[in-house]
Parts: C-alpha cells; structure tokens; sequence
C-alpha cells in the first residue's frame, strides 16, 4: 500500500459511498473509465479485491470494507490539516468550502462573487447537488457550511436562517389562469402538475404548503432538474411548484408566468447549517457573518423577487 495515493484513496471513497462509478464520476467531474483506473489501481496496491459486482450492482468486499474504513481515516486528517492551515492564513487567502441544494444555484455564485470582491485572495470549493448528497456532505464532515431550505432535526448542526425563499405557481404565459386573480387553489385540481422528485427540498415543500390546504396535485411527471421542468412548462405540458428564485430571467423575458393563487407566495426560509462542533475556519465564519447581515437583500436584488408582495420587480 505504500504506493497508494491520496487521489486513490478519495475515488475509491466515493464509489464506495454511492456503489455507482458513474455517480462518483458525476461528483468528481472524471470520466468513468478514470474513475475505474483508480480504483482498480488502489485494488492493485491492496492486492485483494475492493469491489464486486453482481447483475447490475456493485458491492463491497471484506477488504473494501476495510479499505474504506482507513481511506476515511486518511481523508479526514488531510482535511483537519487544511483547515489547520487555512486558520493561520486568516480570511484572506483562505479556502471557502460551502455546498449548496440546486435550487440556490440560480443565485448563490453571485453571493460569492459578491464576497470574494469584498475579501481578495479567497478561494472556493461549491458543490452544488440535491438534498441527499448535501446532508452527506455535512454529516461526513466534506463542507464547512451547507445551504438548506430545510432545518435539520438533529442536534449536532447548527441551523440559522438568512433569507426567505418564496415558492410559487408558474405556467406558460397562455395558459387559461394567467393573468386570472385571485385563483382559489381548489381550482388547480384538474391541471397537470410537473414537480421534483420526492425528496427534494422543493418538492417537501410543496407536499407539506398543499398539505396544510388538503389540496391533492395531479401529478403528471416527476423530473430532477429545475431547467427541464421550466421547459415542460413553457411547452404547456403543465404548471409547477418552484422557488421564486429559480424563475427569475424566465418571468422578467415572459417565457413564464406566475398564477395568482391563493395562499401564494408559500415562504420558506434559506439556512445556513454546519455541524455544531466544527471548528470553522475565518473565511467560512465571515462568509456566515455575510449571508445573516447581507443575504437576505442580496437575494431579493438577484432574483428582482420580493417575497412580501410576491411579484418579481420590473427592470430598472
């Protein structure tokens, strides 16, 4: 093992945690030939097997196991060292390292180009992915602060929140409703729906706003991505549940409308979470310090959104 290497030692790790060389390829931005060059050269170290397959699936073996447990080990003394480091550089040239859910990518890079203007010589590492993969991020200790829509229930995070997060009702700008006010909800019972995927913050979301209103969607499809939904809107294949904040350039070009329902806008709150015994290093402790003083209109800018009146601002 002694010629094994860190880069090794990390790709093995995800594979191992997702049992998918295409998923650790999709986190890592590789291929999944380079992903499996990796792991078949740290299997080539080890001299036993790490992984096997059967049908479709893969597994871990005994020595995978193993080899999981110590790569563990090895990655996170590595990380304690780089924020041992990053703490004597202080916030400048520090390394940010934040992940954030898919609905805050419409917005958030602007949030750190905004601080890194303020704050030169920093550094950031942004991974950007659904609810599940960030809370694995945060619970294996793989980012200094998480941007959830959701409080966590655990005791061991911190959780404080910085902006609120409108959620709204959007169909195609010919659609029978737009422009109608005043809809009551009952009367979108007959439309098809095109919503995230169970599991996503979005979608909690809308389960629990139609929940409180005993409201029972017809959902039509269940789609991943924020864009591909947009579109299937837009081709009037049905209206949608989304974050004000994901809409913004879509509304201001009327390629989308937002119904006037009512109980809408549903405001949510956007937190800031890192584990409660994290020693944060300067840079992410004044990036936290940004987002609780600044985020909140910062975003309202961004998105040209105002949560209060639940419209999108025309263009100054």
């Amino acid at each position: 093992m002694k010629n094994a290497t860190l880069r090794q030692l990390k790709v093995f790790e995800t594979v191992a945690r997702h049992l998918s060389y295409s998923r650790a390829a999709e986190e890592l931005h590789l291929t999944q030939p380079a992903v499996s060059i990796q792991v078949r050269q740290l299997k080539e170290h080890a001299g036993l097997p790490l992984l096997e397959q059967l049908g479709k699936k893969i597994y871990l073996t005994p020595a995978g196991h193993e080899m999981l447990r110590h790569a563990r080990a090895v990655i996170q003394q590595f990380r304690e060292t780089e924020e041992a480091l990053a703490a004597l550089k202080g916030i400048r040239g520090g390394k940010l390292n934040v992940a954030v859910i898919s609905a805050g990518d419409y917005f958030f890079p602007r949030l750190l180009a905004e601080f890194c203007r303020r704050h030169e010589g920093v550094t950031i590492q942004l991974t950007v992915n659904n609810r599940e993969e960030v809370l694995h991020q945060l619970a294996d200790n793989a980012t200094d602060l998480a941007i959830l829509l959701r409080p966590l229930a655990e005791g061991d995070t911190v959780v404080e929140a910085f902006a609120p997060q409108p959620q709204v009702i959007v169909a195609a700008p010919d659609h029978h409703l737009a422009g109608r006010r005043r809809i009551p909800l009952r009367v979108l019972g007959e439309e098809k729906f095109i919503v995230r995927e169970p599991g996503s913050d979005t979608r909690i979301s809308m389960d629990e706003a139609f929940a409180e209103h005993r409201f029972k969607p017809r959902i039509a499809m269940e789609i991943k991505s924020f864009e591909t939904i947009k579109q299937a809107v837009m081709a009037e294949m049905g209206i949608s549940f989304l974050s004000a904040h994901t809409i913004g350039l879509e509304v201001q070009a009327g390629m989308l409308a937002v119904l006037d329902v009512e109980g809408f806008p549903v405001v949510r709150a956007w937190h800031v979470v890192h584990r409660r015994n994290k020693r944060l290093p300067p840079v992410a402790v004044a990036f936290k310090e940004f987002l609780l003083q600044e985020g909140a209109v910062l975003i309202e800018k961004l998105t040209r959104f105002r949560a209060a009146t639940g419209r999108h601002k025309k263009p100054a």
